[in-house]
């Protein structure tokens, strides 16, 4: 009796990657993480935003109300008739005479740090950019703080209407003469971000300062 015997080949296939196979693997890999790394790059720059935006609004929120709480009269505060309503004012307009005020500083000249003429009023603040001021850099009026090296404030100070047309207060009088501003103050840092801070001021009656 015979048999036959059937065999079976087997044949043996080794597993893994071929060469090809790996190269795209790690192109693939390399292109995930430099994807990861680049928004860790980014979170990490936008961390320090709060802070310098901070910084940022501090120093605009300063010079604001710095410029704010300066007088706003007809007539310069050291003109010796700008605390007499009976003179400087008509009604609700400024009598045109002595030494009225405009935007920008007087003659002689007014500058914010000066010992004896220094800015009195908020036209004054017109133009005033602590890059081109002397001192420059952010400082107090009286020098003795100074501010965050690198950062710069420009002060912009405007004829401006306020208010709805029913109630609205011009920016000029019936004379012609400043009675409402517009102030912007814009602070650079020294990374290039800037933020502006506006407030108004009207010109109040009597004409004496605050």
């Amino acid at each position: 009796m015979s048999s036959n015997r059937m065999r079976t080949g087997r044949t043996c296939r080794q597993s893994g990657f071929t060469f090809v196979e790996l190269i795209m693997f790690v192109v693939i890999v390399s292109i995930g993480v430099a994807g990861i790394l680049s928004v860790f790059y980014v979170t990490t720059q936008k961390s320090a935003d709060p802070a310098a935006r901070k910084q940022l609004i501090a120093i605009a929120e300063a010079m604001l109300e710095e410029v704010e709480l300066m007088p706003f009269t007809c007539r310069d505060p050291d003109d010796a008739t700008a605390s007499d309503a009976s003179v400087a004012l008509s009604g609700n307009n400024c009598v045109v005479g002595g030494t009225m005020e405009g935007l920008g500083p007087e003659a002689g000249p007014e500058t914010r740090y000066s010992t004896t003429i220094p800015f009195d009023s908020v036209n004054d603040y017109n133009g005033f950019d602590t890059n081109t001021a002397s001192p420059t850099g952010i400082l107090d009026p009286s020098q003795t703080l100074p501010g965050p090296a690198g950062y710069r404030a420009v002060v912009a100070v405007t004829a401006q209407n306020l208010g709805p047309a029913a109630t609205q207060v011009t920016a000029n009088d019936g004379n012609g003469r400043l009675q409402s501003l517009l102030i912007d103050v814009t602070v650079t840092s020294p990374r290039g971000e800037s933020i502006t801070l506006s407030g108004y001021r009207t010109r109040y009656a009597p004409t004496s300062p605050p």
